[in-house]
């Protein structure tokens, strides 16, 4: 129908069900990358997807460790309060995260961490030194598959009906975020490293929504609750925290043009 908005392009989220299989692989001899200790040791800091918490950065948190990084987390149980907030309390510890440690931090979040993270580079550029998004749509927060943008819609309804903690149907176009619009599109200063990692069979997010045109894309093949626990992906860490040059797979075949799936960037993490 004319004028209909176009869905997003999602794989199918069977392709989700790797994560074991991802998991198996990072964990055993072979698949592992050997953490050598890090040229230049970046305090890190880690912000989990929507509904996740901390403890879902677990496998991450100790190899980067073991490779000789100070690594903070989020705080988060679940992150699904308003990002407004989340920022406001997560701004002063970064802040004091960087003048504790004496150098800005690399930011590392997965999905809407990763949209999170962005905020936290362009609000406190001092404090940060690199920013690396993985299965972050911070261009279209709301080009995701069917189930999670129920799973959201839930939650906002939540949030609605006065349940503390989690956001609201008024977080997507209100006042309380539209600090948080303006950032998921503004531009990184020029001394903060960005990339976006981003997987074409990802069955949860619109690949094309991760294609944050002020960050350098990279791209996997993996699941997108897998991003976290793949080799590629910390293959790729290590070269970035290291200082050298990402390797990408692939260049995206369609360009770095936005996805026309929603009408709001902060829709899904208001």
């Amino acid at each position: 129908m004319a004028g209909q908005t176009p869905r997003p392009l999602v794989a199918p989220w069977w392709g989700e069900l790797r994560y074991a299989g991802e998991l198996l692989r990072l964990l055993s001899r072979e698949g592992l990358p050997r953490p050598r200790p890090a040229r230049d040791g970046h305090p890190l800091l880690l912000i989990p997807g929507f509904m996740a918490g901390d403890s879902s950065l677990g496998v991450l948190k100790r190899w980067l460790e073991r490779r000789g990084h100070r690594v903070a987390l989020s705080g988060m149980r679940a992150n699904v309060q308003c990002a407004e907030r989340v920022l406001n309390r997560m701004g002063p510890a970064l802040q004091d995260f960087a003048a504790e440690t004496g150098r800005p931090a690399f930011l590392i979040g997965q999905s809407r961490g990763g949209a999170i993270a962005r905020c936290l580079a362009v609000r406190h550029p001092d404090a940060t030194a690199g920013l690396v998004m993985l299965g972050s749509p911070v261009c279209a927060p709301l080009a995701v598959s069917a189930p999670v943008l129920s799973t959201v819609r839930v939650v906002a309804r939540l949030g609605d009906l006065g349940l503390p903690g989690v956001f609201s149907s008024s977080c997507r176009d209100g006042d309380c975020c539209a600090q948080v619009r303006d950032e998921l599109d503004a531009p990184l200063a020029p001394h903060i490293r960005a990339l976006t990692v981003y997987s074409r069979s990802d069955g949860v997010v619109d690949w094309r929504a991760c294609l944050d045109p002020h960050a350098e894309p990279v791209e996997v093949d993996s699941s997108h609750c897998g991003m976290s626990i793949h080799t590629e992906v910390y293959e790729l860490l290590a070269r970035a925290l290291d200082g050298r040059p990402a390797v990408a797979r692939s260049r995206p075949r369609t360009g770095r043009a936005r996805p026309r799936a929603v009408s709001s960037a902060a829709e899904a993490i208001g």
